[in-house]
């Protein structure tokens, strides 16, 4: 189906504390349950790292063996032209949505053994209503069959609604935090905004935290969540689950910070 060969640069990142964190990620998804198969990943505002962290979950997850698809829907500011230097004017995700090419015209298979991706394309002028299209509701379903798992990666939902549209879409949505950087109510209304679309959140990944600074991680930490999660949710649970309006319950995991390191993509 795919028309070509992308080569994915390595991340560079040997830090042992980055390495661990990207396993811990990749173990919270897949003992997520087996009907959690596309994933939401959004911040609340840009230069958290988020599209990083998205394109490494996927990477960690197809040297797991699994069969993977990352998805740039990010068609205001594509993140694979900066992270991994693709040509401006590649085919992508707005040029289908937009009907101007066919699926096999925008996914690509990577030297990366099991990891296809559909690259965002060029800057759409409406990527909002291309989302709420319910053809890239159908083509995710489609996609659903062929792939063990689909990351996509979404704009800031504190700074525009495309991330809430996609993650309807989706089974599960991963939340990313820049380490004492995000305004803890910015953060939090953006995490509402989210919890409002009806997509489980299935956790909350920390990012860029300076381990050695520990105290002021535990403290900084343990307000920024371990207080929210508590109050509305209730200690000590790790379910969580869809009623049959949509509706969620439980506690979602909140997952271990995923780069000491990581380096702002947007």
């Amino acid at each position: 189906m795919a028309q070509g060969i992308l080569t994915i640069r390595d991340s560079g990142e040997s830090d042992y504390f980055y390495q661990e964190s990207m396993n811990t990620l990749r173990t919270n998804v897949l003992l997520a349950g087996r009907n959690i198969k596309s994933i939401t990943v959004t911040s609340t505002v840009s230069g958290e790292g988020k599209s990083e962290i998205s394109f490494e979950l996927a990477r960690a997850l197809a040297q797991a063996g699994k069969k993977v698809l990352h998805i740039d829907a990010d068609m205001r500011k594509p993140a694979h032209v900066g992270t991994q230097k693709l040509q401006r004017g590649t085919a992508g995700l707005s040029l289908y949505l937009s009907g101007n090419a066919k699926i096999e015209e925008v996914l690509f298979h990577t030297n990366v053994p099991h990891l296809d991706m559909i690259p965002s394309g060029d800057m759409a002028p409406s990527p909002t209503l291309l989302l709420e299209d319910e053809y890239f509701q159908k083509t995710l379903k489609v996609m659903k069959t062929y792939y063990d798992y689909i990351i996509i990666d979404t704009p800031p939902i504190g700074t525009v609604i495309d991330a809430a549209v996609v993650a309807k879409s989706c089974d599960s949505s991963i939340f990313v935090v820049q380490s004492g950087e995000t305004s803890y109510r910015f953060a939090k209304k953006a995490l509402a905004q989210l919890e409002m679309t009806g997509c489980p959140i299935l956790g909350v990944v920390l990012n860029k935290v300076n381990y050695k600074k520990e105290k002021y991680y535990g403290k900084y930490y343990g307000k920024y969540y371990g207080k929210y999660y508590g109050k509305q949710y209730g200690a000590g649970r790790d379910s969580q689950k869809k009623g049959s309006s949509g509706s969620r319950e439980g506690v979602r995991k909140t997952v271990r910070p995923a780069s000491s390191k990581a380096a702002a993509r947007k």
